[in-house]
């Protein structure tokens, strides 16, 4: 049967698994699969797995639990392979490079934010601001505008968008990163125009929330900043 990997953690971690549970419906026990100098918690893999909340939860529940006595590698949900020999073979191939990232995740937990501006406020910021967006605004609702303004306008639009948004997100990072260890930026996605985690140490949490609550408060009620965490550090192993 297949095996369902949740994390990775030195052999020495205390692995507290009582009262937790593994993925899948009934949900599989959970065991550790070690080597010297690392132990992969992990289950049976049910045969078809999908990210319903249960097991979603299940997977979480583990991570938090290994969290609390000391550093984890979490693997992502889903990840699964042949058997426990497959696992046991991984560890002692990758020895090395586990027992880097995990002193490189010591005394740290994740936190990810993503930031978004109010459609309508970026855009009367644009009108206010820019001259030639503002001109070309006034002619079109004139009426006596070429049919090509319109567009014109759009594309000035849609750059400054882009240019301002840029630049926020450059300030926003410029303002977080020397609270934090490392950071990892995805592609944002929708209204969004900053998505990212930082690896930030326990000693600095607070001063790294302070800081994010500062940055909310200078930006004001037009952004929506949404910082989820302490998380397991999923982005950085």
């Amino acid at each position: 049967m297949a095996v369902y990997v949740y994390s990775i953690v030195r052999t020495t971690h205390p692995q507290r698994l009582d009262g937790l549970h593994g993925v899948g419906d009934p949900p599989a026990p959970l065991r550790t699969v070690g080597t010297e100098m690392l132990s992969a918690v992990v289950s049976d893999a049910p045969e078809e797995l999908r990210p319903k909340r249960r097991d979603l939860g299940a997977h979480q529940a583990v991570q938090e639990q290994l969290m609390a006595d000391g550093t984890v590698l979490p693997l992502q949900f889903g990840f699964t392979t042949t058997d426990d020999d497959t696992v046991r073979a991984v560890l002692e191939n990758g020895t090395d490079e586990f027992s880097e990232r995990l002193r490189a995740l010591e005394g740290c937990v994740e936190y990810h934010l993503k930031a978004a501006q109010d459609e309508d406020a970026l855009l009367r910021q644009i009108l206010r601001e820019s001259d030639e967006a503002r001109e070309l605004n006034e002619e079109i609702r004139s009426g006596r505008s070429s049919p090509e303004l319109p567009l014109a306008l759009g594309e000035l639009v849609s750059q400054e968008v882009q240019a301002r948004q840029d630049r926020l997100a450059v300030g926003v990072l410029d303002a977080l990163r020397g609270f934090a260890r490392e950071e990892r930026s995805s592609q944002p996605t929708g209204n969004d125009f900053l998505n990212v985690s930082f690896l930030v140490e326990r000693d600095n949490e607070k001063s790294f929330l302070g800081a994010e609550e500062d940055i909310a408060k200078e930006l004001g009620e037009d952004f929506d900043l949404r910082l989820v965490g302490p998380l397991p550090a999923y982005s950085f192993v």
